[in-house]
């Protein structure tokens, strides 16, 4: 295992998977412009091959309660609304830029484990993963209404995809939180577990995915953010491509023959 620590974020390798933790407990892991710009990095550093899926997780009973709202009324005492404008461009395009396509773009899974609260920026954080995995305390909410905001970190873009127009819309509006088992039947997260055993069930998960298929996992995830902009023809064309290109790797070959012998196969990402 190794592991660095960085600002407010600490990283960690176990073996194929890595897990980026969000330290910064006396806010409840909110987002400052420096974690944002040392979570880019971070994410930046799982594009490494021998690094085959990513775990997401927030320390002391918070997975990110969003942008750190402070900072912004710090700005607007120490200037105008044209100056808090240029910091929330700013701190937006950084999180976009650095973060959120950076994820959507990794040729692996990421794995969102919600602990606690998930809150603004940092519930888009966890709409943007390929999986959300949360215990029974986590709550999810939207938040920028509730201080008069528009959305950003991408959850205007995978929220209605999740849950539908309608419901995302209301989500916004209602600025309230809403439970891990409502969640769950949203569609919001995919399991959610008890909070006693949490953080060893959200490891297993990625642990079991970073032993995975990680080229197949990385296609397939390409496959699916590209189909909202596809047609029905162009979206089969991509899919022959991948299944014609998946041939030539070891782990397709791997599992072809691990079928035919009846056991399970041991797949090492290539």
């Amino acid at each position: 295992m190794t592991s660095s620590t960085s600002s407010k974020i600490d990283f960690t390798r176990k073996d194929s998977l890595a897990v980026i933790t969000l330290n910064r407990p006396e806010a409840r892991n909110a987002l400052s412009p420096d974690m944002v710009a040392d979570l880019g990095r971070a994410i930046a550093a799982c594009r490494r091959p021998e690094i085959r899926a990513v775990l997401l997780n927030g320390v002391e009973g918070a997975f990110c309660a969003g942008a750190d709202v402070k900072d912004f009324a710090d700005q607007l005492a120490q200037g105008d609304a044209a100056d808090l404008s240029r910091h929330l461009r700013s701190l937006a395009d950084t999180l976009h830029r650095d973060v959120i396509i950076p994820i959507r773009r990794l040729e692996k899974p990421v794995v969102a484990a919600v602990n606690g609260v998930a809150a603004g920026a940092g519930f888009s954080l966890a709409l943007c993963c390929d999986l959300r995995v949360a215990s029974a305390s986590a709550r999810f909410i939207m938040a920028y209404a509730g201080i008069g905001c528009t959305a950003d970190g991408g959850s205007t873009y995978m929220l209605p995809r999740l849950v539908g127009a309608g419901k995302a819309m209301e989500i916004y509006m209602a600025s309230q939180p809403i439970g891990a088992e409502y969640a769950l039947e949203l569609g919001l997260v995919n399991q959610v577990c008890p909070a006693d055993n949490f953080d060893r069930h959200a490891l297993e998960t990625a642990t079991r995915l970073a032993q995975g298929p990680t080229l197949a996992y990385g296609r397939v995830k390409a496959l699916f953010d590209n189909s909202w902009a596809a047609d029905l023809e162009t979206q089969l064309a991509a899919e022959t491509d991948a299944i014609s290109n998946i041939a030539y790797t070891g782990d397709f070959q791997e599992g072809i023959k691990a079928f035919t012998q009846k056991r399970t196969p041991w797949f090492q990402g290539g």
